[in-house]
């Protein structure tokens, strides 16, 4: 089964902010856990079947007070969700898409439960860098800092298409756009910084960023027709956020935190109802024959249990030991990280590939 990944094998993650490593395997899955049981309140457990809302409550002190943006946000997504749960306490919340009728229902669903919510609508083409530069633009010009930037959109598994930058658009919108809007904001997420507390961005991937060996470098740059099928091209976008994450952390010297994670098996907008999307998942046996989910070999989350681990990555005040964890039902679990998405030197080669695409390179 394509989704499936070895548990058993050992991965090896730098420890961030600290001067040695750590290898993670079944018998110390939590390396990265420092902090002290004794110094932080008592938490529930939260598992497989967590949702967004319950992560959101366990964590408001944390949200309170506290300016986030969130990409992709159309209404039956995560994204959407998130925002939901997070508009009940937090000071600002900057919802984002490339439609802005599809944001105003998403805006307009937040404060219908949640009145007193503070919604920011901002139109968002992760696709296109021009577009991704004049957002990042706008978000600049805000009066506010970002305390949380949570990388949510995604394009899906989708046929080979070249963006306007002529990357391949998988890879453009769910990578290099976010890559680039990250790192346009990093004043933004500066900003947000005391002594107290360390901003976060939040990639949103997956499991199947295991799958394949990670990155193409070449492809990255020169994408070329039938090279790859869309999965394996999807799952490539995964593994670069894993990475991104990681390099991220690492370079800004623990300034800002990242975090990766594998929200589960969802079904969402990505994959409900287009045309371009279904004939991919049917071949890699996400969906049946009719195109619905398949059950027989997946377990599958709801929407809101798919949005807790979002949630949790951007709030959860134990991770803060914790730079670049990567992260399953709500939880660490670095066990699950790929070899090919966290080994330093293919991070910072990643990233500065990335930049050389884009033109430009960010200091911290």
């Amino acid at each position: 089964m394509i989704w499936q990944v070895d548990r058993q094998r050992t991965t090896r993650l730098d420890v961030l902010g600290t001067k040695e490593n750590v290898y993670l395997s079944p018998e110390n899955p939590n390396a990265y856990n420092r902090f002290s049981p004794s110094a932080m309140p008592s938490y529930p457990a939260f598992g497989f079947e967590t949702t967004a809302q319950e992560v959101s409550a366990t964590f408001s002190e944390e949200i309170k007070g506290k300016n986030v943006l969130i990409t992709g946000t159309s209404l039956n997504g995560i994204g959407f969700e998130t925002a939901r749960v997070i508009a009940k306490y937090a000071n600002l919340v900057v919802i984002t898409g490339y439609n802005e009728e599809r944001l105003a229902l998403s805006e307009e669903a937040i404060k219908k439960e949640t009145p007193t919510a503070n919604v920011r609508r901002l139109i968002l083409d992760l696709s296109s860098l021009e577009a991704v530069r004049k957002a990042a633009a706008e978000v600049n010009a805000y009066a506010e800092p970002i305390h949380v930037l949570i990388n949510n959109a995604a394009a899906g598994l989708r046929e080979f298409k070249l963006s306007v930058d002529n990357l391949e658009v998988q890879l453009a919108t769910d990578y290099v756009g976010p890559f680039l809007f990250t790192n346009l904001l990093k004043g933004k997420l500066l900003a947000a910084a005391s002594a107290t507390y360390t901003p976060r961005v939040v990639f949103v991937s997956s499991i199947a960023h295991a799958v394949g060996t990670g990155v193409d470098l070449d492809f990255l740059k020169s994408p070329t027709e039938n090279k790859y099928p869309p999965e394996m091209v999807y799952f490539q976008a995964k593994s670069a956020n894993v990475s991104t994450a990681l390099e991220l952390s690492r370079r800004s010297k623990g300034a800002i935190l990242g975090y990766s994670l594998h929200p589960g098996i969802i079904y969402t907008n990505i994959n409900r109802g287009n045309e371009d999307v279904l004939p991919v998942l049917r071949r890699v046996g996400i969906l049946d024959a009719n195109g619905e989910p398949n059950t027989k070999d997946f377990q599958w989350k709801t929407i809101p249990q798919g949005a807790a681990t979002t949630v949790a990555a951007a709030f959860d005040p134990r991770l803060v030991e914790n730079p670049g964890a990567y992260l399953s039902d709500a939880t660490v679990s670095n066990e699950m990280a790929a070899p090919h998405s966290t080994d330093p030197a293919i991070t910072a080669t990643l990233w500065a590939a990335t930049e050389e695409i884009i033109g430009e390179k960010f200091e911290f």
